[in-house]
């Protein structure tokens, strides 16, 4: 008592009892309460991390992954769900991605391209990312809040040691243990403070605990009846912990196993003789809790190592891509979709050794940025060509603009023909503004040829004529097909060539027109009766003679070629890959039977190739 009151300064006096609780060979108070709390600590955050662990979100449907998400915006402990938004996040991305590659395998279907591609996904998507970034906010504010709280709650404690330290270095009084008891209650309400004063804090108020009730023989009688009655509330707690043995949810007994450690070290101290024998039987009660959790941990490490090398295997398959570079963006399309399914594969993996998991993570998403890094310079460079496009398309369309009131018929129609056929020559330009631009393009042309037909009387007659022209030969071509006689492919194609040797029509007659004349061709053709491979290339070479009859014919052709070359392309990559395999076949029944069906496989190939480049020949005779 004297020794500490002659101490020459405060750091001093805690350093002493941080010394003293530790070195306490006869009272094993602080002992216990240091060993409950850092195992109730350590095993808390463990069976905090594994609460959530047994969410399937597998099945979901975006709408209610968004449903759960806006669920755990309404629960107050936002750091604890964290890994539980995170494996929405994951399901959701998942659902995304397949809508978006569903998305584009539509728009390619309908004659878009790949670089013209871009999705703005569904109301859905965009509530899910929101309600996912406020929930993201809401967690960093929550996790600075708790630091801040709990250096206040620091301070707070210092501030007790600081009133314990003072009452029991002073003279006795009678209301001391009424102040004591007051003290332990205002100790016990605080909440958490920082890992790395914990220790030093609770070494300091057992040490003076135990200075009080040991120093202060005034109140020796009442320290015996309190420590009686603390160490029958310590019993009770015993019996508790033992009974844990027969609960069979382990999760739910490790929680129950944390909030009575919690409990056991804010009780005071037991009697002297009862310390060590109370805390043995707590601790074995324990212990046995412990020894199944262990059990189990140990019966996942050869599930953990098993994923460990799964998740190695793929990131050795990731790093082959990790140099890619390309100048076509098919090229980087094919090399994404391998990506994006060795990432799928990645997340159905669970997880790994918790030493290794840190390390493995960081390794597999950063060749995974990297990849994503070097496309989106690829596009990057890409855009400013299509910004490029797109200054130049602006400059055409301020040309034709100032031509489109024009009045000089015969040369302003000349210069804005021109300006077409330069637009046809610009090449990609950004989605998001590419149809506003041929639109208005478009307007502008159609403005002055729209002024020229309005007073150009003579010429809407013709027009007038060449509708009735059209129409006779629709109306012969009907009749001659329920007729049945004299049929044939050649005076049908003399049919379509007068139809397209013909001029204009009114404008508002144009889609009536072109679905008679299409009607009278298809009752035509089937009364021809032309079959086999002549009638395909037939029936092709007819419908090629319809589309010049479309004004925008020569871009509707080129569109068609081009989807022919590329299924020309595909099928002789196919035929390829396919005579490779076929060297690699043994010498087997097996073997034989794989060859003759990749045989055939390839000669089917073969020929559609062949029929596909005599449509590529016919298109070129148009």
């Amino acid at each position: 008592m004297d020794k500490d009151k002659d101490m020459s300064s405060k750091d001093e006096k805690v350093t002493q009892e941080a010394q003293n609780a530790e070195n306490l060979s006869t009272d094993a108070t602080s002992d216990q309460h240091s060993e409950a709390e850092t195992e109730g600590d350590e095993n808390k955050e463990e069976n905090e991390e594994t609460e959530d662990a047994n969410h399937d979100f597998s099945n979901f449907t975006k709408k209610q992954l968004l449903q759960t998400l806006r669920e755990l915006l309404k629960v107050e402990d936002y750091i604890k769900k964290d890994p539980l938004v995170n494996d929405i996040k994951s399901h959701f991305d998942d659902c995304y991605g397949k809508e978006k590659e569903a998305a584009l395998k539509q728009f390619l279907e309908e004659g878009g391209t790949e670089d013209g591609f871009d999705y703005r996904g569904d109301d859905v998507d965009r509530e899910f990312f929101q309600a996912y970034g406020e929930f993201k906010d809401r967690k960093s504010k929550q996790y600075k809040e708790q630091e801040k709280a709990k250096e206040r709650n620091a301070q707070t404690k210092n501030q007790i040691l600081d009133r314990l330290r003072e009452l029991v270095d002073n003279e006795e009084t009678t209301s001391s243990i009424d102040t004591i008891k007051e003290i332990q209650k205002e100790w016990k309400s605080i909440g958490p403070v920082p890992s790395n004063q914990n220790k030093n804090l609770w070494a300091s108020y057992n040490a003076l605990m135990d200075r009080y009730y040991d120093n202060r023989s005034i109140y020796f009688e009442l320290k015996e009846l309190d420590r009686k009655k603390n160490l029958e509330s310590k019993l009770e707690l015993c019996e508790k912990a033992e009974s844990l043995a027969n609960i069979e949810d382990l999760k739910e007994a490790i929680k129950v196993l944390n909030e009575l450690h919690e409990e056991f070290k804010h009780i005071g101290p037991v009697p002297r003789e009862e310390q060590e024998q109370v805390w043995q039987r707590f601790k074995a009660a324990s212990d046995a809790v412990y020894a199944r959790r262990k059990e189990f941990y140990e019966g996942q490490k050869e599930l953990l190592k098993a994923n460990q090398i799964l998740k190695e295997k793929l990131i050795a398959q990731l790093g082959e891509f990790k140099d890619f570079k390309a100048e076509r963006i098919r090229e980087w399309n094919q090399k994404t979709k391998g990506i994006l399914e060795i990432q799928k594969a990645w997340e159905a993996i669970g997880p790994v050794p918790r030493e290794h998991g840190r390390e493995i993570n960081k390794t597999f998403w950063g060749l995974f940025k990297q990849f994503f890094h070097h496309k989106n310079q690829f596009f990057k460079e890409l855009d400013e060509v299509r910004k490029v496009n797109k200054e130049k398309a602006e400059k055409l369309i301020e040309q034709a603009d100032a031509l489109k009131e024009s009045t000089d018929w015969k040369d302003t129609s000349n210069e804005l023909i021109n300006l077409q056929k330069e637009w046809k020559k610009l090449g990609p330009m950004p989605e998001k503004v590419r149809d506003d631009l041929y639109h208005r393009f478009k307007t502008a042309c159609d403005t002055f040829f729209q002024n020229r037909r309005d007073a150009n009387k003579e010429v809407t007659q013709e027009f007038e004529e060449n509708l009735k022209k059209k129409q006779a030969i629709c109306e012969q071509m009907t009749k001659e097909a329920e007729a049945g006689e004299d049929l044939s492919e050649e005076i049908l194609e003399v049919h379509i060539a007068n139809y397209n040797e013909i001029g204009f029509v009114p404008r508002k007659n144009i889609k009536e027109i072109a679905a008679q004349f299409n009607k009278a061709v298809d009752a035509y053709v089937e009364k021809l009766g032309v079959e086999g491979k002549n009638k395909e290339e037939f029936l092709f070479r007819l419908n090629l003679n319809k589309i010049q009859s479309d004004p925008n014919s020569a871009r509707v052709l080129n569109k068609k070629e081009h989807g022919i070359r590329k299924q020309i392309s595909d099928l002789e990559n196919n035929i390829t890959l396919w005579k490779n395999n076929l060297e690699f076949f043994a010498a087997s029944k097996t073997a034989d039977k794989l060859k003759d069906q990749f045989e055939e496989k390839i000669d089917k190939a073969e020929q559609e190739v062949d029929r596909l480049k005599k449509k590529l020949s016919i298109i070129r005779e148009f």
